[in-house]
């Protein structure tokens, strides 16, 4: 049974949406050879072929731009997080078949303990061909271009060729992926490609595929399992097939098994950490002490780029689980806009878009037929309008931001530390040390390492805490160290009694 409705029955005076015969959704009849429709491989391959040629070129697109700027970022030495130095580590365990004990979270941290990420095993079997910190960026700029792929699979038809490759190009430069992209690796990269599946599965009737994407979301963090909750609603409503709410049991069961079971039992602290950030309670109590600009700014955006006709889809409600827990927080940093935290919600709300647009061409409402003409140029236009704000405009002025004055310094300090060395570390080099040497952050309570590395620029070691000796002998009292390196900010230490090295 299909959740379609019949289109209502059109007056001669009112404005009626033709499509182009190039553009028809519905697929052309397969040849046939007497008994019935049979498909040779070959015209199967030329159709797959000629269906995915122009998504596939959104999708390289994509992923090449943000490979690019990801490589400005590493050659210029920014490293925005320690967030890329622990996913490294985790790759790291998974390709030696181990578990993901991660340093620089913590010594011995089991990192299932802090989000749950099993789906994250996937980056083992790439990182064990490819070993190094850049992979995981350009794995998260190839998820990127795959997700932008699929949305502009769904688009053309409904679109166009040229407006749907606009809109598929548009939802991959979108401003949450690029400020994600920019922040560097996240475990969520997994999660844009499978919400774009699975909102285009339930948008062209493909059930299984929405299933089987869903499923796998719940497995990308543990919030996420909400979101596959609210999934299997939709998916339900819109497939008559009540039997579909399976998925939602799947998602609430996934997300009560790693915040009540997992989280708590492999934390150190015996708890679901990020939990406490939520206080339900004290916002209940006070309403109108939630509202924030940061909130209201961030809506804005998500609206404006879809030329606000995705508030007609259902599908906009995938957005409450994260929008939720980041508004109810405390923490000023997860309503803005930036970082990575915003990326799970583009894909939600460029495929509402496309269903919304949709779903006004064949309701009642005479402006919103009309208007659905234009919602797509009216999004595009904010997005070209928002891009001169957005990280890939640096890559306009390339000397201007990604310039490396350091960049000498870096690699000299880099050079001075052997393969294998246990290594504490602030971020500035971390991520340039985490594929060759074991890596602890000097922020957390550590055995004693070979070498000590900071960045008194910009590594985030406090100035206070004076040269690298001086936060040697601050954390580790009970060893003698020496200098071995300073240059540029970058500084290294060496505690007395390790080999010597070349210098």
């Amino acid at each position: 049974m299909t959740s379609r409705e019949p289109a209502p029955p059109v007056e001669e005076d009112e404005d009626v949406v033709v499509v182009a015969p190039d553009e028809q959704t519905t697929p052309d009849p397969a040849p046939t050879n007497g008994d019935g429709p049979r498909v040779s491989r070959r015209e199967r391959a030329r159709g797959v072929v000629r269906t995915w040629a122009l998504p596939a070129a959104v999708g390289l697109l994509v992923a090449a731009v943000y490979t690019i700027y990801s490589l400005a970022q590493w050659q210029a030495f920014v490293v925005k997080s320690w967030d890329l130095g622990i996913f490294t580590q985790l790759a790291s365990r998974y390709a030696a078949l181990e578990a993901p004990i991660v340093h620089i979270k913590g010594p011995e941290y089991h990192l299932l303990g802090d989000h749950f990420h099993p789906l994250l095993v996937l980056l083992g079997p790439v990182y064990a061909v490819f070993p190094h910190a850049f992979t995981l960026l350009v794995v998260q700029n190839v998820l990127f271009g795959i997700a932008a792929a699929v949305i502009t699979r769904a688009a053309i038809p409904l679109l166009g060729r040229v407006v749907g490759v606009l809109v598929g190009v548009a939802a991959g430069l979108s401003w949450g992926l690029q400020y994600a992209v920019e922040a560097q690796f996240h475990e969520i990269a997994f999660a844009v490609p499978l919400l774009a599946i699975a909102l285009v599965g339930v948008l062209r009737e493909q059930w299984r595929t929405t299933i089987v994407a869903g499923a796998l979301l719940a497995l990308v963090k543990e919030d996420l399992g909400l979101t596959t909750a609210v999934l299997g609603l939709v998916l339900a409503w819109r497939s008559r097939r009540p039997a579909m709410l399976w998925l939602s049991a799947w998602g609430v069961g996934a997300f009560v098994l790693a915040t009540r079971v997992v989280l708590p039992s492999l934390n150190p602290d015996g708890e679901w950490v990020y939990g406490s950030r939520l206080d339900l309670a004290a916002a209940l109590s006070d309403p109108l002490a939630l509202y924030a600009p940061a909130k209201g700014y961030t809506l804005w955006l998500l609206v404006i780029v879809t030329g606000a006709i995705a508030l007609r889809s259902p599908f906009v409600l995938l957005a409450a689980p994260t929008l939720g827990w980041r508004f109810l927080s405390a923490e000023p940093g997860y309503w803005e806009p930036t970082w990575h935290y915003s990326a799970v919600l583009l894909p939600i709300a460029y495929v509402a878009m496309l269903d919304g647009i949709d779903r006004a061409r064949r309701g009642r409402v005479r402006w919103l037929r009309r208007y659905s003409r234009y919602a797509p140029i009216v999004g595009l236009t904010a997005s070209l309008m928002l891009m001169s704000q957005l990280p890939l405009w640096q890559l306009t002025n390339p000397g201007l931001h990604f310039g490396a004055p350091r960049e000498q310094g870096a690699r000299a300090a880099l050079a001075v530390i052997p393969d294998g060395a246990v290594v504490e570390s602030d971020i500035g080099l971390m991520s340039y040390l985490v594929d060759r040497t074991d890596v602890y952050y000097l922020g957390n309570q550590n055995p004693v390492p070979e070498y000590l590395v900071i960045d008194r620029q910009g590594g985030g070691t406090p100035q206070e805490w004076g040269d690298v000796l001086q936060v040697a002998q601050m954390l580790h009292p009970e060893a003698a160290f020496e200098l071995v390196h300073a240059q540029d900010g970058y500084e290294v230490a060496r505690v007395v009694g390790a080999s010597a090295l070349d210098d």
